[in-house]
């Protein structure tokens, strides 16, 4: 019967007639008898079942994976922009509020364009913001909140609108605020998931201040972008249909506070926020035009120098060093310093871009702000102020500080360790750097990262720590083996030892994740998803390798099954994620 069923698609001289091979023989460049349902080397390979012939008879198993794929990727898209006639970025013109309120969130509002960006954060990506990943939600028609769907909700006072301006009674505050009731519900669904933003600040203070003088309260600027996020991570109750609404709202009071030129750390903290919105949802140009927003403000006021300043007034940095802490937003000054730069150095690496904070080795350039802590270490005691030169440098040389081992500071340990991983390799070029001098850089580089790594909790110790230390101690885990993976993957191909490297450090990346419940999915850092799409390039390319050898490519493809179901978890949440995640299944099922 098998010979039969072959016999004629042989030529006179007894070899398969071109095209006759089938999809994966002439993938792998190997001789194929062309047997049906299965060839004799997808049968020694124990790939029966992915045997295909493409003789023009139909579509195979892949190309209609494939087709599905595209149209469910432009459904998303025309769910985001069903006219495609909305930009991707949009000035904000105050002068034309009511006309951009029928807007969708995916208009840049507010953020003038920056030049193109070429590269992409996942290798083949678009670099476009709207075509990354659109928001799979449907947005509400208009930007101002739906009044109806704030009804239902528990413990709110029932009136016509949810919104009241009661609180603000200066006239310079036009926009109309929440409900105290409202505000106070938002920032109880914000307070467990401001570290995955990386805010650093009191919500109890917040929530305290809404009853005072709108004086004595945080900025709208910084409070509209808490509530932003409230509505994001709430995906997809009803209070999502009022992103718009906050976004909105969030940018019009940063162009009220830029130009009155008060609340430094407020605009510094709101537009961090901003920031991470924008990357979480795939818009990348908005996302960078926030953060080279924080950034500039925060060299400015100096936070990179640690020094203190003077919140009443908010009007510049002091040229007086303090002895001690007696000014209670000295913490939130260090933490929103190390917010910015968090963001800053990941997502360089994320978007393949240079980082935006310098770190020279002078006095004026270096980053001499203290590891951060948390804001009970400074309300505990009057503590004198941790004199620091060099914070990052002095890390890279080895100088171990008692401040150094706070979960906030170990988090910003693990975003130097990535970025600075990354910018070696990238900095390599055989033209101009010795390749002694180079191979010295990437050893260095190496030990720091397994020192890093020493200094960390134990993964089996992990259970008896708080939640958020938890899921920050496991993302710095994270961080640490990918940056393994950037500093070794670009010499890979040719060097065996890079490639083990890169390998092993995957292979670590899938522990530390097994070890995350979907629980904690909802409440990590979106960079992680940069991390674990990362090791599944690595671990893809070894299964390309082992398949068709004596190897048993069943671990393997458990390992990338993990790192896929954490990807597409995370997804769920974070937008951008799930082009990579639907790349990523794709490959597996070629392979």
């Amino acid at each position: 019967m098998t010979s039969v069923a072959s016999t004629d698609k042989l030529s006179p001289q007894g070899s398969l007639q071109r095209g006759k091979a089938c999809l994966r023989c002439r993938k792998r460049k190997m001789r194929c008898d062309g047997v049906k349902p299965s060839c004799q080397q997808c049968a020694r390979a124990k790939k029966a079942d992915a045997c295909e012939y493409d003789d023009g008879k139909g579509k195979t198993r892949t190309q209609l994976l494939r087709e599905k794929i595209d149209m469910l990727e432009k459904r998303i898209k025309e769910l985001e922009d069903p006219d495609n006639l909305v930009p991707a970025m949009a000035l904000y013109d105050p002068g034309q509020g009511s006309r951009h309120m029928s807007e969708s969130s995916s208009s840049g509002y507010g953020s003038p364009p920056p030049p193109e960006m070429s590269l992409s954060p996942f290798g083949g990506m678009p670099a476009d913001p709207a075509s990354l990943c659109p928001s799979p939600y449907t947005q509400a028609e208009s930007s101002q909140s739906p009044e109806h769907s704030w009804t239902n909700l528990p413990g709110l006072i029932r009136t016509s609108s949810p919104f009241t301006d009661v609180l603000y009674d200066d006239p310079a505050q036009t926009a109309l605020q929440p409900t105290i009731d409202l505000a106070r519900m938002l920032l109880d669904i914000f307070a467990p998931h401001q570290r995955q933003c990386g805010l650093e600040t009191n919500i109890a203070a917040l929530a305290d201040s809404l009853t005072r003088p709108a004086s004595e309260q945080r900025h709208p600027v910084l409070m509209n972008a808490i509530y932003l996020w409230a509505c994001f991570v709430s995906r997809p109750e009803p209070l999502c249909q009022h992103e718009d609404y906050y976004l909105t709202q969030a940018l019009s009071s940063l162009q009220d506070a830029l130009r009155q030129g008060d609340h430094v750390l407020d605009i510094i903290q709101g537009s961090c926020l901003l920031t991470s919105y924008f990357f979480a949802n795939g818009r990348m140009r908005e996302g960078s035009y926030h953060l080279g927003a924080a950034v500039n403000l925060a060299m400015q006021y100096q936070l990179h120098q640690g020094l203190l300043f003077d919140r009443s007034s908010n009007d510049g940095p002091s040229t007086s060093r303090a002895a001690s802490f007696p000014d209670p937003t000295s913490w939130e000054r260090i933490s929103t310093f190390w917010q910015v730069y968090n963001l800053d150095r990941c997502w360089s690496v994320v978007l393949q871009k240079p980082a935006l904070i310098p770190d020279g080795p002078d006095a004026w350039s270096s980053i001499n702000c203290p590891w951060p802590q948390e804001q009970s270490h400074y309300e505990s005691a009057a503590l004198e102020m941790e004199v620091s030169f060099q914070t990052i440098r002095a890390f890279f040389n080895g100088d171990v500080t008692p401040a150094g081992f706070s979960p906030l500071a170990i988090r910003a340990k693990a975003s130097s360790v990535l970025q600075r991983a990354h910018h070696i390799s990238l900095s390599w070029d055989p033209r101009t750097t010795s390749t002694d001098l180079m191979r010295d850089e990437i050893r260095v580089m190496d030990v720091t990262i397994l020192a890093f790594l020493s200094s960390l909790l134990p993964l089996h110790q992990l259970d008896s720590a708080l939640p958020e230390t938890r899921r920050l101690v496991l993302t710095a885990y994270t961080l640490a083996h990918t940056a393994t993976i950037h500093l070794y993957r670009r010499f890979a191909k040719d060097d065996p030892v890079s490639y083990d490297k890169c390998l092993q450090s995957a292979s670590n990346i899938v522990g530390v994740c097994r070890l995350a419940s979907g629980h904690d999915h909802g409440y990590l850092d979106p960079v992680i998803g940069h991390c674990w799409s990362t090791a599944s390039d690595i671990l893809l390319l070894e299964l390309d390798r082992i398949v068709g050898s004596w190897g048993n490519p069943a671990e393997l493809r458990g390992d990338i099954g993990t790192l896929l179901y954490a990807l597409n978890s995370l997804s769920s949440k974070f937008p951008f994620l799930a082009l990579a995640a639907s790349k990523i299944q794709t490959r597996l099922a070629e392979l």
